[in-house]
């Protein structure tokens, strides 16, 4: 974790969200307000533009900063609890994490999503995907093994009923369709995997 090249990472975050931007609009068209991709790819593609001032700050600083980014230029519902995600990781985590610290941080993270958003596991949020993510993380699961649970806990929301967000004015009509912040989540979650991975 000591050798994170976060400028590498953070492109590579934008690079997948702006690649699949158009699957997270559709999803959302489906059952939430239908900009979730857009929205998504101007917050990570506004984190880009700052990368290299991002990766000069130490780690909890960087992921902060990022996270206030988020805030400010995703907006709609995903801004804030994505923003959440990142300034809670930054708050808890040490600047050179190891995998207890990153769990721990993580689980903090969660918690703070979870606050912000008055959501809770089971509820068709992207909190359905981060939660198994960190189970995985604390089972000592490989990047890619926790990737592979990112997108089974995306698919797994499918089924569900939507009780949080635009979607749970739908009621039983949301039931069918992935969420677009769980799957939001899940390729955040696979590209971390495999960029720390590859520079590991």
């Amino acid at each position: 974790m000591a050798a994170l090249n976060l400028a590498r990472l953070i492109a590579a975050a934008a690079d997948t969200i702006a690649a699949h931007a158009e699957e997270l609009t559709a999803l959302d068209q489906a059952i939430g307000d239908g900009d979730h991709g857009l929205n998504m790819k101007r917050g990570f593609e506004a984190v880009r533009s700052e990368a290299e001032a991002f990766a000069a700050k130490p780690l909890p600083e960087a992921l902060k900063a990022i996270g206030t980014k988020l805030v400010m230029t995703v907006g709609g519902a995903s801004g804030p609890l994505f923003g959440t995600l990142f300034m809670a990781l930054g708050k808890e985590i040490s600047a050179e994490p190891d995998r207890a610290n990153l769990t721990a941080a993580f689980g903090k993270a969660i918690e703070a999503v979870a606050a912000r958003g008055k959501s809770q596991v089971g509820q068709k949020t992207m909190l359905d995907v981060l939660q198994p993510v960190h189970d995985a993380l604390t089972e000592g699961k490989t990047g890619a093994e926790v990737a592979d649970a990112a997108d089974a806990a995306a698919e797994a929301t499918v089924p569900m009923k939507a009780l949080r967000g635009r979607a749970s004015f739908l009621g039983d009509r949301s039931i069918g369709h992935m969420d677009a912040g769980a799957r939001s989540t899940a390729l955040l979650v696979r590209t971390v995997a495999q960029t720390v991975g590859e520079s590991a």
